[in-house]
């Protein structure tokens, strides 16, 4: 594998800098299947470029995570043509980097890419439990007649009996996604949006408890005012206290073992929005490590 340089690479740090790397930034922008707002193929270049002016300090951990996890990305590649093809092909990148003890972090890139890249961790660890942040359940068979759909994202992971759900911010879901959500309910928690002001996160830490852990955020999760880069923005989604909230209990109660963070659509001269999706991401990276030796 090919990697750039780390001043080219995520957060763009000092090409001195000679830690061995633990997280693989692995940009994959898949755009096949959007069906409103269109731009995920651009979120993984715009989320590398705006990390290199995320502050590396970390207010709340009060270190600079990055200098003891050690951080490397990958060049950029073409992607397969084929739906089918391009999840083999993140199957593939992830299930090398699990082998060599890495731990994958892929900028998407549309929803679809979660179904292939969780398949090398299911393998590995057995049972995962998927932490799913987004405003749509995900849950349909199928979408304009692709069961590949970014919309099917969800659904496709749960082919796998060794997987189970826990989802934040969900605010959209189709009546005929309601028949599955019920026949699954032992495999699916769901943290509705507009219950907010009543989750019981002591319930969100039981569940997680202890468990190996996937992360997938679909920035839709977020409120549509803080996040409107998306494809399919809503209004009434999380903010950014609740998430760090949310992300912290994962990290302390669980085993995280790898992310996705997809869905960024980048609006041109609107930068913020990248960057909340960089520094996002150098979030679930420094919660995920700093927390390790207590779930070990």
């Amino acid at each position: 594998m090919k990697y750039l340089s780390n001043k080219k690479g995520f957060l763009g740090v000092d090409n001195k800098s000679n830690i061995k790397e633990n997280v693989v930034v692995v940009p994959f922008g898949i755009e096949k299947t959007v069906s409103y707002g269109s731009g995920t193929s651009k979120g993984p270049q715009e989320i590398i470029k705006a990390s290199h002016q995320v502050e590396l300090y970390d207010e709340d951990l009060r270190k600079e995570p990055y200098k003891k996890i050690g951080i490397k990305t990958l060049k950029p590649f073409p992607i397969k043509k084929k739906i089918e093809d391009a999840l083999n092909q993140i199957e593939s990148i992830n299930k090398s980097l699990l082998k060599n003890k890495k731990f994958p972090v892929v900028l998407g890139g549309e929803h679809s890419l979660t179904a292939g890249s969780i398949r090398p961790f299911i393998k590995k660890y057995g049972k995962i439990c998927l932490l799913h942040f987004d405003a749509h359940a995900d849950l349909r068979n199928s979408y304009n007649g692709n069961k590949f759909s970014h919309a099917s994202a969800i659904r496709r992971c749960l082919d796998n009996t060794n997987v189970s759900v826990i989802s934040f911010g969900i605010r959209n879901i189709s009546s005929n996604e309601i028949p599955f959500l019920r026949k699954n309910k032992k495999r699916i928690k769901i943290f509705w949006a507009k219950d907010k002001n009543k989750w019981n996160l002591k319930e969100f830490k039981k569940a997680i408890k202890n468990k190996k852990v996937y992360i997938t955020f679909d920035v839709d999760g977020l409120d549509s005012s803080l996040m409107p880069a998306t494809g399919t923005p809503e209004p009434g989604g999380l903010f950014w206290d609740e998430t760090m909230n949310i992300l912290k209990i994962a990290s302390q109660n669980s085993n995280i073992v790898g992310a996705d963070i997809n869905e960024l659509s980048p609006i041109k001269g609107f930068d913020s929005y990248n960057f909340l999706a960089a520094k996002l991401t150098y979030k679930i990276i420094s919660y995920s490590f700093e927390f390790k030796k207590l779930n070990s």
